[in-house]
């Protein structure tokens, strides 16, 4: 029995068969396909690695799914429509966001990661006049 739950399974998107254009004489033509990426060209993915990408995606629909069962549709219909709204508040362009109510919906608050301990806001790139950066947003400029 189903609950409709995603699966759990890694899948194999990242596979992909290896394929060199060949030209006349058995090599690749440089001057008609261009240099390929060695790299991207014949080295396969593994499994997991498209499931580790997609981690967080995976676990936020798993919740849904378990919240959907437990308490009905309405629960995560209103999850979703909260982090909609919380996604479009936002500071001035020159003041950098915290985004603190967004990582308390999601349960990111309790987490420490790359960017709590190595992104100070003095030093952003985002600095600016204000008036400018205003203008630009509402597309003035």
């Amino acid at each position: 029995m189903s609950l409709g739950y995603p699966s759990l399974r890694p899948q194999t998107e990242g596979i992909r068969p290896v394929e060199l254009p060949v030209g006349p004489y058995g090599i690749p033509d440089v001057m008609i396909n261009g240099f390929q990426s060695a790299k991207a060209a014949t080295v396969s993915r593994h499994p997991l690695e498209h499931s580790e990408s997609n981690w967080l995606d995976n676990q936020r629909q798993m919740d849904m799914a378990m919240l959907r069962n437990m308490q009905g549709l309405h629960a995560p219909l209103r999850l979703q429509m909260e982090r909609n709204v919380t996604s479009r508040f936002q500071r001035l362009p020159c003041l950098s966001s915290s985004n603190l109510l967004e990582d308390t919906l999601t349960g990111r608050d309790d987490l420490i990661d790359f960017g709590d301990i190595l992104n100070n806001p003095n030093e952003a790139e985002v600095v600016g006049q204000p008036h400018v950066l205003m203008e630009k947003r509402l597309k003035l400029l």
